[in-house]
């Protein structure tokens, strides 16, 4: 028995290889290695997250870096929104804690460019926090990447 190889995640881009591009990028940042997140941007990555403003993967890696050791715990689900050519819309949910223990449910929308080789060089990400309470956590599973068939966020009315 043959198996077909994975669709190239490179634009441009179908349902089902945006899809899975989504999925590879909200398990490596799952990871929370900063380094291996990083080689998802170009050298030259251009982003915005909330108010910030990045450039380069030296900074993408500072920043999530500064990121992680303040939201701890963290667990990450991305949904695919919308793609285009060189382009995908995601929305995303994630939970983490502060070190004084308060849960937060982070909501937020993502706009990504690529280039030829499926790399992103530009990001632009909007996040809002809502405190949770821990008995009103859904994101359960061991840290790392999110186990196959945990439900998705449309599953979970988010």
């Amino acid at each position: 028995m043959s198996v077909s190889p994975s669709p190239a995640l490179i634009p441009p881009f179908s349902f089902d290889t945006a899809t899975l591009k989504v999925r590879k990028a909200e398990d490596n940042w799952n990871s929370r290695n900063a380094q291996q997140v990083a080689l998802g941007y170009t050298p030259d990555s251009v982003w915005r997250n909330r108010a910030e403003f990045i450039t380069g993967r030296d900074q993408i890696i500072l920043f999530l870096q500064r990121k992680w050791q303040r939201e701890l715990e963290y667990r990450l689900i991305k949904e695919l929104w919308a793609y285009d050519r060189d382009r995908i819309a995601v929305r995303f949910a994630y939970e983490y804690r502060d070190d004084r223990g308060q849960w937060y449910r982070a909501y937020g929308n993502e706009n990504w460019v690529f280039n030829q080789d499926g790399i992103m060089h530009h990001r632009y990400a909007s996040i809002n926090d809502l405190r949770i309470r821990e008995a009103e956590r859904l994101f359960r599973w061991p840290q790392g990447r999110r186990p196959d068939g945990h439900p998705e966020l449309s599953d979970l009315d988010l």
